[in-house]
């Protein structure tokens, strides 16, 4: 039986997903609304405050609900842990960057706030009620329209000076690779993430006859397990990629599991049986038998789920 509940945002780049989510990890109301970033920071912030109203107003309309004791945030980009601003953040928002999440829904609400990186609270879901739960040291790997990472130690996460600790996409896996928006070159996100395999597929478009500028990663996971050469072909630049970043991972962090999710991770188990293959075979023995590769367990809603759980974390 529940004993309380929280209120879960996870702020991306298209939709921002409401919730409130009780201490058993069950969604007891919800709404999606879409982000419309191009209006700027304070826009978004309007509705991110507008959204939490109607959960708590839609809650207590329910029968017998837990009470709410907490908001917790989960926002794309790097957050400043002790104060809740916008540490760094690419331009789906302008103006994203110093906005003062913690402060602004403080000034609003009457509850204790949360607010951490959109893949540390989808690692705070996996940790509180997914595949992590049983775990001290684990890293989750995100792979989605980006690579993000979250890194736990002793049960822990690991947040860095400020809180931009797990940033695993920028790792870089060919030191002669493409310029990353980051200043690195060949980092993991430039070939594992959704937009890093369209890359590779515009890249290769005239040597295939793929002429499709549309193409995403979505078709190409698609026309893989649909045996086709040119999307095989495409994959195996992925599929090696991860798997050198993930032995990476593996040889700096010795963790337990690494836990794979996100859009790209999403279609089967083929990739992950192909990336534990070769990861197996570059990482030192002694530490690939203390790991296991295993697929995210909490779904689509992981992000506001772990962004409420951070009430009990």
């Amino acid at each position: 039986m529940a004993h309380e509940a929280a209120i879960g945002v996870d702020i991306g780049g298209t939709k921002i997903h409401f919730a409130v989510v009780d201490d058993n990890g069950q969604i007891r109301c919800q709404d999606i609304v879409p982000t419309r970033g191009e209006r700027g920071a304070q826009a978004v912030m309007e509705t991110v405050l507008t959204g939490i109203a109607s959960m708590i107003d839609i809650h207590g309309r329910l029968e017998e609900p837990p009470p709410i004791t907490g908001i917790g945030i989960g926002s794309a980009g790097q957050i400043h842990y002790a104060t809740g601003n916008v540490a760094h953040a690419l331009d789906g928002i302008p103006g994203w960057i110093g906005t003062p999440i913690k402060r602004a829904v403080e000034q609003r609400f009457p509850y204790p706030v949360y607010v951490d990186n959109d893949v540390n609270v989808i690692g705070i879901a996996e940790k509180r009620f997914g595949a992590g739960r049983t775990l001290d040291h684990f890293i989750c790997l995100a792979l989605g329209t980006g690579v993000g990472g979250a890194i736990f130690h002793s049960g822990r996460l690991l947040r860095g000076a400020y809180g931009g600790a797990g940033e695993l996409g920028h790792i870089s896996v060919d030191f002669n690779g493409p310029r990353c928006s980051c200043g690195n070159f060949g980092c993991l996100e430039l070939y594992a993430s959704g937009t890093g395999i369209a890359r590779i597929v515009r890249e290769r478009s005239a040597k295939h006859g793929v002429s499709d500028p549309g193409i995403d990663s979505k078709d190409v996971m698609a026309a893989w397990h649909a045996g086709e050469s040119w999307a095989e072909e495409v994959m195996q630049v992925a599929i090696r990629a991860l798997s050198v970043g993930i032995s990476g991972i593996i040889h700096a962090f010795n963790p337990q599991a690494v836990i794979v999710g996100g859009g790209v991770a999403s279609n089967g188990d083929l990739l992950l049986k192909e990336v534990s293959e070769q990861v197996r075979q570059t990482t030192a023995s002694a530490m690939w038998n203390e790991v296991k590769l295993l697929p995210a367990s909490m779904g689509a809603s992981s992000g506001v789920i772990g962004a409420a759980a951070q009430r009990w974390f």
